[in-house]
C-alpha cells in the first residue's frame, strides 16, 4: 500500500524579516494612532496550489509609534500600549498568527485561515492577501476584547465618553519571502 504524505511534496518558504513589515491602526473617538511591529521570524508552507501550513511570529516589544510628533507624547503612548493595561509585553513579548489553510479566491489573491495567539489568548481568523511575486500584502482586523485588551473598551466599560477606544484595530501587513 502507497501512503502519500503532503508534506515530503511541500514547499517551505521562509520570511524576510528585513523586508517585511507590520502597520498597525488603533481608532479612538475623535482620531487614531498609527505604528509598526516588527516581525521575528514566519514561514508559509504551499503544498500544490494550496498554502497548507504557516506561522508569523511578531515581537511586541517593538510596538512603535509613527504619528505623535512630540517625543515624550509618543513615548507615553507606547509605554502604555506594552503595559498591562494593553499588551503586557513584559509577560507576553511574542503574538503569533498560525496559518491553517490558504485557498486562492481569485487570481493573486488567496484567502488565509488559522489561529492568533496574542496575551496567551487564541481566536480563530481569516483574512486575504493579495501576492505580487515573494510579496503578500493585505489587512488583518482584530478585535483587541477577545484578547482581552480591555483598556478603554466599551465591551468591558460604561460611560466612556470621549475616551472610548473602539475594540477593532487594523494590522496592515507586507511579508516578503526569500526566494
Amino acid at each position: 500500500m502507497l501512503i502519500f504524505a503532503p508534506a515530503v511534496y511541500a514547499q517551505t518558504s521562509e520570511l524576510s524579516v528585513e523586508e517585511s513589515k507590520i502597520v498597525w491602526t488603533g481608532k479612538k473617538v475623535g482620531g487614531s494612532h498609527t505604528g509598526e511591529i516588527q516581525l521575528l521570524s514566519g514561514y508559509l508552507e504551499k503544498s500544490g496550489d494550496q498554502f497548507v501550513s504557516g506561522k508569523f511570529v511578531a515581537d511586541m516589544t517593538s510596538i512603535s509609534n509613527d504619528d505623535i510628533k512630540d517625543a515624550d507624547s509618543r513615548a507615553k503612548l507606547v509605554g502604555h500600549l506594552k503595559s498591562d493595561d494593553f499588551f503586557s509585553v513584559d509577560e507576553h513579548p511574542t503574538a503569533t498568527l498560525e496559518i491553517d489553510n490558504g485557498e486562492e479566491v481569485s487570481p493573486g489573491t488567496y484567502k488565509f485561515t488559522g489561529e492568533m495567539t496574542i496575551k496567551g489568548h487564541t481566536n480563530a481568523v481569516s483574512f486575504e492577501a493579495d501576492v505580487d511575486g515573494e510579496t503578500f500584502s493585505g489587512k488583518l482586523t482584530v478585535d483587541r476584547s477577545k484578547y482581552y485588551v480591555r483598556y478603554g473598551s466599551g465591551s468591558f466599560f460604561d460611560n466612556l465618553g470621549d475616551n472610548l477606544i473602539y475594540d477593532e484595530f487594523d494590522l496592515e501587513f507586507e511579508v516578503t519571502f526569500e526566494e
